[in-house]
């Protein structure tokens, strides 16, 4: 299911692949690191305008996510990425899409992993790196590529990246269920009319980022970016209900180009606090523009405890190819009942809380251990509320040559 869910807990959701490098070397010995990061969340959300069922009905829905990622730093110099993870997802509007239609909620599953690597070019500032990584859910695969490049001044006050992502999706379903069928997935009504005569879709992003440190308590950071899609954009398991009742198939444009630009600044305000604030601009021409808002001040509370509340403001323009429940007309040539491309306002809302014990060297220690919850309420009635758990830590080993 496309948009199956907000994932309004982006930072739960995520590895950091491409990390601050050393151009150290040692002589007399090799150290190794294995940082590893797990992570464990709950996701629910509910509200009365599923798309599944044309723009009414539930969107109840419950997500159970594992996440697991290993950075593998070798010699200050090389690192190795290895990902995976999986969610379990419950959602009451799965009887309205799979081929097997029962009375309750179904299950569905979702399984990625992903591999990395970076290191930094000889007798230079750059640092380079690539990922791979697949996904695959009942309604669709994935595979993914990118590519990083990345450049610092003499004294590191200054970072310029650049990075490329290339995602292949397969949006034909039933890859769980055990009957060897591979195929768009229609609503039951609908099914016998080939909707469309494409099952892929291609995304290219190209992001790309500047961080400046501006004196030792502020530092800026912009992020422009750029995002083309083409292929199958419409989500074929989607109704569309007419003025005279009649229903369709969800219709979008084949092509969606996606700009966005973001600006974050930090500060450091005082020995126990930081500010940090960002905003985000978005446009597509699908119509949609909107605006993003968000502040969070981590405090330190003591040396091991940091608490963090945060909030996130969001607005945007709807869709012009969307229309509520039996809003459209006949002769439409695109058309979505999805509320996520109609025009709405949300607020995302939350606390952290961070415990950092003492590292010490040559043994298994505990980096982080991090507890976050967040409520998001979006003005057409959704809510949602996530609830995440993430672990860090880091084995440190001494090599004599």
């Amino acid at each position: 299911m496309k948009k199956r869910y907000l994932l309004i807990g982006l930072l739960a959701s995520g590895f950091n692949l491409f990390g601050q490098t050393s151009n150290q070397t040692y002589s007399k010995k090799k150290i190794s690191h294995n940082d590893v990061q797990m992570l464990f969340s709950y996701y629910n959300q509910n509200n009365n305008h599923s798309a599944v069922t044309g723009g009414e009905g539930t969107e109840d829905l419950q997500v159970y996510s594992t996440q697991f990622s290993v950075d593998n730093i070798k010699d200050s110099v090389r690192t190795f990425h290895y990902g995976f993870g999986f969610d379990i997802i419950t959602s009451a509007s799965t009887d309205n899409i799979d081929f097997v239609v029962s009375s309750a909620s179904e299950d569905d599953f979702r399984g990625y992993i992903n591999m990395g690597y970076q290191r930094p070019v000889k007798n230079s500032n750059l640092t380079w790196g690539m990922n791979t990584s697949f996904s695959m859910e009942s309604d669709y695969t994935s595979l993914g590529q990118s590519f990083l490049l990345s450049h610092a001044n003499d004294d590191q006050t200054r970072e310029l990246s650049a990075m490329l992502q290339l995602y292949f999706d397969d949006l034909r379903w039933g890859r769980f269920q055990g009957s060897g069928v591979r195929e768009l997935v229609y609503p039951v009504e609908l099914r016998g009319t080939e909707w469309f005569d494409v099952y892929r879709r291609n995304s290219f992003n190209l992001l790309l980022n500047w961080i400046q440190t501006i004196n030792q308590r502020t530092s800026l950071a912009i992020s422009p970016g750029l995002t083309y899609q083409t292929g199958l954009l419409s989500t074929p398991f989607h109704r569309v209900f007419f003025t005279d009742n009649t229903r369709r198939v969800e219709n979008l444009p084949m092509n969606r180009v996606k700009i966005p630009l973001g600006i974050q600044l930090s500060r450091f305000m005082g020995t126990r606090w930081i500010l940090r604030t960002y905003y985000r601009f978005y446009w597509d021409d699908f119509g949609i523009t909107a605006n993003t808002l968000s502040v969070e001040t981590p405090v330190k509370l003591s040396r091991k405890f940091t608490v963090t509340p945060f909030i996130r403001l969001y607005s945007q323009s709807g869709s012009e190819y969307f229309q509520p429940y039996a809003q459209h007309d006949l002769n439409s040539e695109f058309y979505t009942s999805d509320y996520d491309l109609s025009k709405f306002n949300s607020l995302n809302s939350g606390l952290a809380l961070r415990l950092a014990p003492y590292s010490g060297n040559g043994q298994t220690t505990f980096k982080a251990i991090e507890f976050r919850f967040s409520h998001y309420q979006r003005s057409d009635g959704l809510h949602a509320n996530v609830v995440s758990l993430s672990i860090n830590y880091d084995r440190e080993l001494n090599h004599p040559e």
